[in-house]
């Protein structure tokens, strides 16, 4: 049982019980009500400037890696340069270019996958509109799909692939990238290379 809820009991013969509680003067419990809404004001603008940080801190995290920059490798097309981010885990390539905006010119992210499979993409949460190149094992463009942002839609390759390369929209287009060209610099090629240069395959070491 609380204070405010005990029994009052009745005052003795020729006795007034006095107020439980004193009255204050108007002006004070109008000073006393103002305080609080402007404590409630505050106390409500803290709350939303904590929302929107909440809100925002996931977008920056997913725009920049949740670790820090990610990885980048040069690749070739043709006679064009590529400054490429590299997504080679499970979380990097799940996250993707996911609420990124815009990329720089020749800028794009590879996706590794540890074995060929045919490894299909959707928009989901990603404002910028993108071309996909999917790649073979042999560094083979297989197919190239554009891709609207924000959509649900799923893309897949033609056949399995090891390798995706996101573009912004109409990158191979303009550069006279097709299916059947290959991308040089690509990590299978890398290890390839080195090992034709030491006098034999990987797979033979």
């Amino acid at each position: 049982m609380t204070p405010a809820t005990a029994p009052r009991g009745d005052a003795p013969a020729g006795q007034t019980r006095p107020s439980p509680l004193p009255c204050r003067k108007p002006a004070a419990r109008r000073r006393l009500l103002g305080a609080g809404l402007i404590g409630s004001a505050a106390l409500a603008t803290a709350f939303g400037f904590a929302a929107i940080a909440a809100a925002t801190l996931p977008r920056v995290a997913l725009a920049q890696g949740v670790n820090g920059p990610l990885p980048r490798i040069a690749l070739t097309a043709g006679l064009h340069r590529i400054n490429a981010e590299v997504a080679d885990t499970d979380q990097t390539r799940a996250r993707g270019l996911m609420m990124r905006e815009r990329l720089g010119p020749n800028e794009g992210m590879l996706f590794i996958f540890p074995e060929a499979a045919t490894h299909c993409f959707w928009m989901k949460n990603t404002p910028l509109p993108l071309s996909i190149a999917f790649i073979d094992d042999e560094g083979r463009i297989v197919n190239i799909a554009d891709m609207a942002p924000r959509s649900e839609d799923t893309h897949c390759p033609r056949r399995a692939i090891r390798f995706a390369l996101e573009m912004e929209q109409g990158w191979f287009d303009r550069k006279g990238i097709a299916a059947g060209q290959k991308i040089g610099g690509l990590p299978n090629e890398a290890q390839g290379a080195k090992g034709r240069a030491e006098g034999g395959s990987p797979a033979s070491k």
